[in-house]
């Protein structure tokens, strides 16, 4: 099996739910994306678990892989998943999600996984310019109940876009306005990348409260 990096863990250890995050295709589970929402949430008394997938491990040696295919992603996950049961976190306690293709390969492998809660950050629905292409068939079933953060003007996946969609009734989407795939926004809106992050860590912490009451 696949296995993931070294853990980067934040926030407090007596957390009732852990959030288990992987990085998105290109950047590492320490960009400043990932950082900011680990931190973000750690701060606000959230268990945060960061991995990466192996073809990041190897570009830190030096070597400029591309994305593993697919099953080996999954099987990455689900030995992440299993590492935190063996460290005493039960998958019924983990909410397991990421940055765009981390929160995918999460999507494909909640239901099996059996755990409380996905939260996707910046979902990949297509392909970039390719909106025929769509990567939501099992979301239409999915049963975990979820969350996808979501700029409005995400290229691979705007508000326009997911209003056609079928999605499962348990899935919330909370949408940063004018935010790109990062969600960053342009100066125009008179927002910031940064208040934007702060309001996906804060959609992120009340998903994971309305999971905690349950």
């Amino acid at each position: 099996m696949s296995e993931p990096g070294p853990l980067i863990c934040d926030g407090p250890e007596n957390a009732e739910i852990a959030l288990v995050l992987a990085h998105g295709a290109g950047a590492p589970m320490q960009s400043p994306f990932m950082a900011a929402f680990a931190n973000g949430l750690a701060a606000a008394g959230r268990r945060v678990v960061r991995f990466e997938f192996p073809y990041m491990q190897a570009r830190h040696e030096g070597r400029k892989p591309p994305p593993n295919r697919m099953p080996v992603l999954q099987e990455c996950w689900l030995a992440a998943i299993a590492a935190l049961s063996e460290a005493g976190w039960p998958s019924r306690r983990l909410v397991i999600g990421g940055k765009s293709m981390g929160g995918r390969v999460a999507s494909l492998i909640a239901d099996q996984a059996g755990v409380a809660g996905l939260v996707c950050l910046g979902y990949p629905f297509h392909p970039a310019g390719r909106p025929e292409k769509t990567r939501t068939e099992h979301l239409a079933t999915l049963a975990t109940p979820a969350l996808i953060v979501q700029g409005t003007r995400d290229a691979l996946g705007s508000r326009e876009d997911v209003a056609g969609y079928e999605l499962a009734k348990g899935i919330r989407i909370e949408w940063l306005e004018d935010g790109d795939h990062s969600f960053k926004p342009r100066r125009k809106s008179g927002l910031t990348e940064a208040e934007n992050w702060r309001r996906g860590i804060a959609a992120v912490d009340d998903f994971v409260s309305g999971l905690e009451r349950v």
